[in-house]
């Protein structure tokens, strides 16, 4: 799945909210993040990650864990990305009461608007396996709800953020 939109906001404000590090605000907004923890830094730009969600649909989804090998960069023209795809780390064996998911690459930029340094465009990436025994048609209406809610948190986030 791929989502794309311009948030009114400076692409530093979009990452501070959607930087994928622990004690981050993606907790606190993103209503498909519960806790995210960093298992191990590989190097200052890249980590292993486990990530928790909530149940969701209406708990027809129990809750998950995806366990990622997650890479930020930030580039000369002010672009940030985080980049991710699924690892298995022995630090992090599955947890009882989760599924484990799995995420193939997937990612998150946030990309300046030339000449208009209030705005970013957000592209974002997904390609998720979410393990268990979920019905297709159940993950096919999952996605595109929880994506375009991702994008209308996000924006009321970084709304609050400069306040």
């Amino acid at each position: 799945y791929k989502g794309e939109g311009i948030l009114p906001a400076s692409p530093q404000d979009v990452w501070e909210c959607i930087k994928p590090v622990a004690g981050g605000l993606r907790t606190k907004w993103d209503q498909n993040v519960k806790d995210f923890e960093v298992i191990e830094a590989i190097s200052d730009a890249v980590f292993v990650c486990r990530t928790t969600t909530p149940s969701a649909f209406m708990r027809v989804i129990s809750p998950r864990e995806f366990v990622d090998v997650v890479l930020m960069k930030q580039y000369e023209d002010g672009t940030m990305l985080s980049a991710a795809t699924n690892v298995e780390h022995p630090l992090c064996p599955p947890q009882p009461n989760f599924v484990r998911g799995f995420n193939y690459p997937c990612g998150c930029f946030c990309v300046p608007v030339p000449g208009e340094p209030d705005r970013t465009q957000l592209l974002t990436f997904f390609q998720t396996d979410l393990g268990g025994y979920l019905p297709q048609t159940v993950v096919d209406s999952f996605f595109p709800s929880s994506i375009s809610g991702f994008y209308s948190n996000l924006t009321k986030a970084v709304k609050a953020l400069k306040a």
